[in-house]
């Protein structure tokens, strides 16, 4: 059982704590003497660039790995394979009623010689069994199937699909989400290698239609695709995603499939799987189109959700981060993800506070306006290189400008509070984002 309860006044606890150091630290710059005050600003300068250095440093390493990745990838391509093996895909849904449809329509066109569809109903309490059992049969060269069971989450509904599954490849999709059609015949002819165990596909959002969901476009391509992409050219990407992964079952048997103990299965499987020696590649054609929270009340639950997910994996395999042999692939990727999900947030949080405060007391406000510019500039390269690798709209780019100063920040406010609550161990109950209407 949840204790919602707790969970906030732990999240206000952090709140306070941060504003009374905060307040203190104001007091205290006020009251020291002026070469007190000069040294703080030296202490800031060598900070400031500290801080730039490694920023610029994470940036451009992903952003050097990324495009080997894309040359690799669509310059020199992939040899393709002559008998393309049968798949069975996943289609966990619980209460999706109002979007499925699109989702199994989509895979009914996929360009592809020989699949099937399993729709797993997790317990749903709409329609969903209802649409689903309407698309039970053959539909061209896919069989749909349905299986019904007691509500018992996503990682037992995944698994479910798996153990009533027929076909060497396995893939999993969310039913919020549609694939284009090539997306099997790209995924697919990565596993002619036998050391491959899964790929990742290349997810974007659908809906675009307000601010929230523009800034969430630009950062799948940026912030979730550019990452994976780097980590696909050494072949070891930390996440393969809900909305599109495919795997090889031998390596889902062989870990036993999803754990239930995290709010992040995908995560927790990728690194159980990596951790087992199989090798994790991403194909960026093999799209899967996804609708993104549209509100920011549920961006910040997905988010949050998200961040205490990746911790719970990672803290059942915190053995990772002290093994860079033999594996050493594994080991960075490994050390990326705990970066990013706890360096990262609480890095960048205390710097914008921090040079804030700095501006306001000692008058360096010039100096912090440059810095601001020139991040501002490096999200908009990073936005249009990246957003050029993926052939996606220049639409997109603009919303660079407000990227960092607004959009990431708010992400890392609430990985904060994400990490802390995770740290206590607090109960968290999952929610469920409401979905908009399907386009027809």
């Amino acid at each position: 059982m949840s204790r919602p309860g707790h969970s906030i006044w732990q999240s206000l606890g952090v709140v306070f704590v941060t504003v009374g150091l905060t307040l203190a630290f104001v007091v205290w710059a006020v009251l020291v003497g002026p070469e007190i005050q000069r040294i703080i600003v030296r202490a800031v300068v060598v900070t400031l660039i500290i801080f730039l250095v490694i920023l610029f440093l994470r940036y451009f390493s992903l952003l050097w790995f990324s495009y080997l990745g894309h040359a690799e990838r669509n310059v020199l391509g992939i040899r393709e394979i002559k008998e393309l093996p049968s798949v069975s895909i996943i289609v966990p849904a619980y209460n999706e009623g109002r979007v499925l449809e699109r989702a199994l329509t989509s895979l009914m066109r996929l360009e592809y010689p020989e699949y099937e569809v399993l729709v797993v109903d997790d317990g749903s309490t709409d329609d969903t069994l209802e649409i689903a059992s309407q698309w039970e049969g053959q539909r061209g060269a896919a069989l749909f199937r349905v299986i019904t069971k007691s509500n018992g989450g996503k990682a037992s509904a995944l698994n479910a699909g798996i153990a009533h599954s027929r076909h060497p490849l396995v893939m999993s999709m969310d039913a919020d989400s549609y694939l284009e059609p090539r997306t099997l015949l790209k995924g697919a002819r990565h596993f002619d290698d036998p050391a491959v165990g899964a790929v990742a596909g290349n997810v974007k959002v659908e809906n675009r239609g307000s601010i929230v969901t523009r800034l969430q476009a630009l950062e799948y391509i940026e912030g979730l695709n550019m990452p994976r992409r780097a980590q696909g050219f050494i072949a070891a990407v930390n996440i393969v995603p809900g909305p599109v992964g495919l795997f090889r079952r031998e390596a889902l048997e062989e870990v036993g499939g999803y754990d239930t103990d995290t709010y992040a299965e995908d995560a927790d499987l990728t690194l159980k799987m990596m951790a087992a020696g199989w090798r994790v590649e991403y194909e960026d054609q093999a799209v899967a189109w996804s609708e993104a929270p549209e509100s920011w009340r549920d961006l910040t639950q997905q988010r949050y959700r998200w961040t205490r997910g990746i911790l719970q994996a990672i803290r059942k395999r915190k053995g990772l981060f002290l093994r860079p042999f033999p594996d050493f692939p594994l080991w960075i990727s490994t050390i990326q993800l705990g970066f990013e999900a706890i360096v990262w947030p609480v890095m960048n949080v205390f710097a914008h506070l921090f040079f804030a405060i700095v501006a306001l007391l000692f008058g360096a406000g010039e100096l912090i306006l440059y810095w601001m510019i020139l991040l501002t500039l490096l999200d908009l390269v990073a936005a249009l290189v990246t957003v050029s690798m993926e052939e996606e709209s220049l639409g997109l780019v603009p919303m660079a400008l407000i990227y960092r100063f607004v959009f990431i920040l708010f992400l890392d406010v609430v990985k904060m509070f994400a990490t802390m609550e995770e740290l206590f161990r607090l109960d968290m109950g999952w929610g469920k984002l409401e979905r908009a209407e399907a386009p027809s």
